[in-house]
């Protein structure tokens, strides 16, 4: 396996230090959300992708394209003696031949963290952290402080629906104001390069990384944080991070933290509540997104926007991209279809369905041999608890992206360790089968639930089985 890159040239250290800049792989999630930032910044932003062919349409190169940035085939060409910065992801390898042409040409290399590690030090930028949850709240947080007036940024992990609406790709806005909200990620190791003005803490559950490598990690994160850092206290590990009660949340209200959150109601496909005695109501489901909603009017609130200007924020909140999408409803079956990944998502994922309707049939992909093996137990334990009696869980075959993964498990290991455990449980090799499969498993009031993430076909595989169903 190819060494990664893994320099950055001493030469930039401000977002001020270059104009021209180049993205290698611009369509992918993180990518994108930078450059469409930088180029809303007023630089001159262009990218390749290995998606991008010639003659051949494609959604997000034509958005790019709209916020000004130029769009290359992956051959070179887009690299030239007026590129000041060359900027990859972590999945960039040095042999690529673009890397080979800016070494060539000396301009400088910086990873996509780095860079963004660059962009949070010249704002006063929020970094949202955790397990679970972080693009959500992030959106949450952003729609808040919009609504308040504060003219926020955001650069994030998946697109908001408010923005996408605008027909754009949604993760990012660059704002007018002083503030930034920007998902930070622990996948990778990289929450550690930033140093945010105020840091938001939501879980840590094993998820690509042991507990007490994420418990580094994220203490790091706290460290690394100037003013301001909020945790979620009704999570054990979470509250062990905790600067001040008072700065925190939680669910219990004998929790002594400073946000309480109670009186959670769900009827259909929204949510009630309360944060401390304030009335809130959001068009989204579960008790997650309670969770979530609580940690962003947590940290609006201590940056002085009032609660009931966050209630009436939330109150037109309009969710995000595959995280618990409502397809629809046809013939008494409801589709949702959800970017859920690691345990934790997944049961939480088919835990708020639960309201909906009497009976939930979960179809979940897996994406990675690695991943899969290494939370094989988790995915099984957590998924069990949530599913009643008369709730199914389906699987299709793991999501193998490419490169040198040993292909030691699949997908219907984790449904035979369901079925010893009693639960209704089913494996379908291909996914294509799988409505024609269940089909006679549906009845006329219940919920199905799509589940995966890192496969970029999911999105059509959701509308193709919506078309069908």
């Amino acid at each position: 396996m190819h060494v990664l890159i893994s320099f950055i040239c001493i030469m930039i250290n401000s977002v001020n230090g270059f104009q021209h800049v180049f993205f290698i792989g611009v369509a992918g999630t993180g990518m994108s959300a930078i450059a469409q930032w930088l180029a809303g910044e007023g630089k001159n932003v262009s990218g390749s992708d290995r998606y991008f062919k010639p003659g051949e349409y494609n959604e997000t190169k034509q958005k790019l394209e709209a916020e000004g940035i130029q769009c290359f085939l992956q051959n070179g060409e887009g690299i030239t003696n007026t590129t000041e910065l060359v900027v990859v992801s972590t999945a960039i390898e040095d042999t690529v031949y673009e890397v080979q042409k800016a070494k060539e040409l000396d301009i400088p290399i910086i990873k996509r963290s780095e860079l963004l590690a660059l962009i949070a030090k010249s704002k006063r930028t929020i970094a949202v952290g955790g397990t679970s949850g972080k693009s959500t709240t992030t959106a949450m947080l952003f729609d808040i402080l919009e609504y308040a007036g504060l003219q926020p940024g955001i650069i994030s992990g998946a697109g908001l629906v408010s923005i996408i609406k605008q027909g754009k790709i949604g993760n990012a806005k660059t704002g007018k104001g002083e503030l930034l909200v920007i998902e930070a990620d622990e996948s990778d190791g990289s929450i550690v390069q930033y140093e945010p003005e105020v840091g938001l803490l939501l879980n840590v559950d094993k998820d690509h990384k042991e507990i007490d490598v994420l418990m580094d990690i994220f203490t790091t994160f706290k460290n690394n944080t100037k003013q301001l850092f909020v945790v979620n206290q009704s999570h054990t590990l979470a509250k062990q991070l905790s600067q001040n009660l008072q700065h925190d949340f939680s669910t219990d209200e004998h929790s002594g933290a400073g946000y309480i959150a109670t009186g959670f109601h769900q009827k259909g496909l929204s949510i009630s509540f309360n944060i401390n005695a304030v009335p809130f109501e959001l068009n989204q489901v579960g008790k997650h997104n309670m969770e979530n909603a609580l940690a962003a009017v947590a940290v609006a609130n201590q940056l002085g926007v009032d609660l009931t200007v966050c209630a009436a924020a939330l109150k037109h909140y309009e969710g995000i991209y595959r995280r618990h999408q409502v397809l629809g409803n046809k013939n008494g079956v409801w589709l949702i279809d959800d970017y859920a990944h690691n345990p934790a998502k997944c049961a939480a994922s088919i835990d708020a369905c639960k309201n909906i309707a009497p009976k939930v049939i979960a179809w979940f992909q897996p994406h990675g041999y690695t991943p899969t093996k290494f939370l094989r137990a988790d995915f099984v334990n957590e998924i069990a608890a949530v599913l009643r009696h008369e709730d199914e869980i389906w699987m299709s075959e793991i999501f193998y992206a490419g490169g040198t993964a040993v292909k030691d498990i699949s997908a219907n290991d984790l449904i035979n360790d369901l079925k010893a455990l009693n639960k209704n449980a089913f494996f379908v090799e291909n996914r294509n089968d799988f409505l024609n499969e269940a089909r006679s498993h549906f009845t006329d009031d219940c919920v199905l639930l799509l589940m995966g993430a890192r496969d970029p076909s999911l999105e059509q595989f959701a509308q193709q089985v919506w078309k069908e169903l």
